[in-house]
This record gives C-alpha cells, structure tokens and sequence, in this order.
C-alpha cells in the first residue's frame, strides 16, 4: 500500500523518533520535487502531494492528510564536488564565481559543496582551492527569493516570492557593458 504525505511539520522536532513511520533518503534534486512517488530503501511506496515549489531540506518531517503517520527526509549521499581553501578569502572568491553562475552551492565557513562539473572543476581549481570528488548528502542555499519553509509570520509572507532567473541589469551611463 502506497502511503500519501501531503503535508510538512513546521517543528520536525516535535516529533519522537518512535513515530517515524518510514525515512525516505532523498538527493537534493529529489528533495524540490513536490509531487512525486517515491521508494524507501526498504521498498515501502511513498508518494509526496505538497504545494508546488516546495523545496524539502534534511530531517523534515511530512504527515499525511489526517496526521496519523509520519515520514522523515533525509538527505542522501551522491556524488559532488567539495571545494576548500587554505584561505577564507580563496573559498569566498570561488563563492562569488559560482554565484555569477546561479550554480546550486552548499555553503559553509570551511567548505563549498556543488554537482560536479568538469567546467567549474576547470574554473576552481585556477582559483588556487582544492576540489576533491565525494559522495556525501548535498543541501545547497536555497537563494535569497525562495523559502524552504513556511513563512513565520503574515508580514514575511507579503515578501516571499518566486524569482525568475533572468534578470534586468541596469547600469549607470557612466559604465558601458554592452547591454
């Protein structure tokens, strides 16, 4: 039998690990699609019916319709790139280069994680970081226009939406860039 989870707990840790029902280890592509079956690695079905957009992160919690079972998420290892610098200025650089090309990016104060790319490879490694192949769970940024979770309070959510990826630049007369 096929459980159906429809809704996200805005406190997964309000919830007792002996209420899990199931853990679904998902990747972090996996992890944006909202209306999708998916297989536990014990074979059980699951499919996940949430509002389009949302994006799931490491250890929610989704119900289903009447609240009686439970599934938690789990980010699963896959293959990525982690970069590292001897200097915090180093990985801030390579930070910037992969933000100017809107690249998912996991971002922390020692490492950067990314998909791996044998371009960005290319590009990192002439930014004096070190890029070492890995499989490990993957939780990139989710960018400052979108919201893994729920908005706290009405006033975040007249803030909150969706940012198309084109974006207008508008430059001084001062500066010519050609646009």
């Amino acid at each position: 039998m096929m459980l159906k989870v429809t809704q996200r707990l805005v406190n997964p840790t309000d919830i007792a690990d002996s209420a899990i029902d199931a853990i679904l280890a998902l990747t972090a592509d996996e992890r944006t699609r909202s209306r999708h079956c998916f297989e536990t690695s014990d074979g059980q079905a699951i499919y996940v019916q949430l509002p389009r957009g949302t994006v799931l992160q490491d250890g929610d919690v989704l119900q289903t319709e009447m609240g009686d079972r439970a599934v938690r998420i789990v980010a699963k290892p896959e293959p990525v790139m982690t970069v590292t610098a001897d200097h915090p200025l180093n990985l801030l650089r390579a930070a910037y280069h992969l933000g100017n090309r809107h690249v998912a990016l996991e971002v922390t104060e020692t490492y950067l994680r990314l998909q791996p790319d044998p371009v960005l490879r290319s590009m990192l490694e002439h930014l004096t970081v070190q890029v070492i192949d890995e499989v490990q769970p993957f939780n990139p940024e989710h960018g400052a226009y979108r919201h893994a979770h729920p908005p706290s309070s009405p006033s975040s959510a007249r803030h909150s939406h969706p940012h198309p990826h084109s974006h207008a630049h508008t430059h001084s007369s001062s500066h010519s860039h050609g646009h």
